[in-house]
């Protein structure tokens, strides 16, 4: 996944809403947004390429009341790489296991970032966010400090660089969602297409504001845009996530090759909120 908005504790009826494009080789075999069967109360994409580890995931939930009471707390995860081609390593393991890992587990973000850190020389460069629904986090193994930092409320920008770094995409995207949240009345179900069509944003930077990540220019200009079209690599999937504060959630998805978009998957549900103490988060 390319690019990754959060807004965080920033709309008064949700706690979290999550805009984000997943970029990849249209060869590369995947699974849409939908129930684990091996995993109860799990919702994503699947990876289904040959890797090292786990099989994994570019972003997903966990603790859905999916046709039971889900024992298992609110839990979302979004993943993406860093770009840095020389340090790519093939005896690397899978970085979507990063993702699957946390949302089938029972730690903490705090404790798993944590203990993620630990381990950074595993994993080609990443970013990883994780969120109980009380608190969010970031880590990336390509960061100096190389720990784990919990966000305040606000919105948030991630691309294949490190959080908030002002590539034009995401300063431009940030703003579109700015705008696109101020408009959400926080109605489940409703103004889904404003944010989709702010994630379909094709438009490529100019030269001079290209970064420099070890690519090819003509990559660089290709990668420039929030939605990338190319006749082998592009975006395969745009994905809205909106938690609101009962629990109640929708994800969308839409899916893409190079031909233009070959489907859209659509889930409403609830998480479990609920702390150990049996409490739900108030709104902020």
């Amino acid at each position: 996944m390319c690019l990754i908005l959060v807004a965080w504790q920033s709309h008064p009826d949700y706690p979290l809403v999550v805009a984000a494009n997943r970029d990849e080789f249209y060869a590369r075999p995947a699974a849409p947004a939908d129930w684990w069967r091996d995993a109860p109360g799990v919702l994503g994409g699947r990876d289904l390429a040959e890797v090292i580890g786990d099989a994994g995931t570019w972003m997903g939930i966990a603790g859905a009341q999916h046709g039971l009471d889900s024992p298992v707390g609110a839990r979302f995860a979004a993943l993406t790489n860093y770009r840095a081609p020389s340090e790519k390593r093939t005896d690397a393991r899978s970085r979507g296991e990063l993702v699957a890992h946390f949302l089938r587990g029972d730690q903490t973000p705090a404790d798993y970032l944590h203990d993620l850190a630990g381990d950074h020389g595993a994993y080609n460069g990443f970013n990883l966010l994780t969120s109980d629904l009380h608190d969010l986090w970031w880590y990336s193994n390509r960061s100096k400090s190389r720990v784990p930092q919990r966000l305040t409320p606000g919105l948030y920008g991630l691309s294949n660089a490190l959080l908030d770094t002002p590539w034009p995409k995401v300063r431009s995207r940030v703003g579109a969602m700015c705008e696109v949240l101020a408009a959400d009345r926080g109605q489940i179900g409703s103004n889904v297409e404003s944010y989709l069509q702010l994630l379909a944003d094709d438009r490529q930077a100019p030269d001079w504001e290209l970064p420099s990540t070890g690519v090819a220019p003509e990559w660089e200009k290709l990668l420039s845009s929030a939605f990338i079209r190319s006749p082998n690599y592009g975006t395969r999937a745009s994905t809205v996530l909106r938690v609101m504060h009962d629990g109640r959630f929708d994800f969308v998805e839409r899916s893409f090759d190079a031909d233009g978009q070959t489907g859209e998957v659509s889930y409403r549900g609830r998480l479990n909120l609920a702390r150990d103490t049996g409490t739900v988060p108030a709104p902020r």
